[in-house]
């Protein structure tokens, strides 16, 4: 069933179209990584399913209900969102970075947030101990953790990860990368990750949306992708 549906979406900034007449159905409870050249429109496509952007033409729907039409709060309550530098607040400890959205949300008892956070941290495979840290006394992995247990913190039904593992070193990454499949499998989230690595994108993805100039190239199950390439833009993607 789908919980995320674009159809015949465009956008584009000034002369630019970033996006192409877009039509897409995510699976809820699928991971969807989304792969291409900078300037592709992946991270736009993320934007506009979490309302932080309009398209300029065609509707996006979440939960079956038009982003443009709902209330913009709610929507972002139930979406959590990933980036590369993990936008943590510096002035702030890792408990607190976590808990922000509850308490802006109304939710202000301070020991049911303590617990969260500690729950959440446990999620992330980070102890208790580093609730009362700030980000920079964290290593880029540990705060990428902090990024992720923040998302979840809304009790998010769908994660948005825009290239987040991106920085991080090799062995860092691969680490990641086990560990959100496992919490993936633990919550049944459905994921939509954007990334630049052809190799963490088959990796992670039940499905593989290959994005060229604004349009789908492919869009398919990693094995399928890697047999029968629709292009040749794809096979050297792959091939790479």
């Amino acid at each position: 069933m789908e919980i995320i549906h674009l159809e015949h979406v465009s956008k584009s900034f000034g002369e630019q179209k970033v996006l192409d007449d877009i039509s897409l159905d995510i699976r809820e409870g699928e991971i969807l990584t989304v792969i291409g050249r900078s300037g592709c429109g992946k991270t736009t496509l993320l934007r506009l399913i979490n309302g932080l952007q309009k398209p300029d033409t065609g509707r996006v729907c979440v939960e079956g209900e038009d982003v443009e039409k709902t209330d913009l709060i709610a929507l972002r309550r139930k979406i959590g969102y990933v980036i590369q530098n993990k936008g943590l607040f510096p002035h702030m400890t890792v408990e607190k970075n976590i808990t922000y959205v509850p308490v802006i949300s109304g939710r202000k008892d301070k020991a049911e947030n303590h617990r969260l956070a500690l729950e959440l941290l446990n999620l992330a495979g980070l102890d208790e101990t580093y609730a009362g840290r700030y980000p920079d006394e964290l290593s880029g992995g540990q705060q990428q953790r902090v990024g992720i247990a923040r998302a979840l913190a809304s009790k998010a039904k769908i994660l948005l990860m825009d290239e987040p593992f991106g920085a991080l070193d090799e062995i860092t990454k691969r680490s990641m990368q086990k560990e959100l499949l496992a919490l993936q499998e633990k919550l049944k989230m459905t994921v939509v990750f954007v990334t630049h690595d052809i190799r963490e994108a088959m990796c992670l993805g039940n499905r593989v949306l290959v994005m060229e100039q604004g349009k789908i190239a492919q869009l398919d199950e990693p094995e399928r992708l890697r047999k029968n390439p629709a292009d040749d833009f794809v096979k050297d993607l792959i091939g790479g």
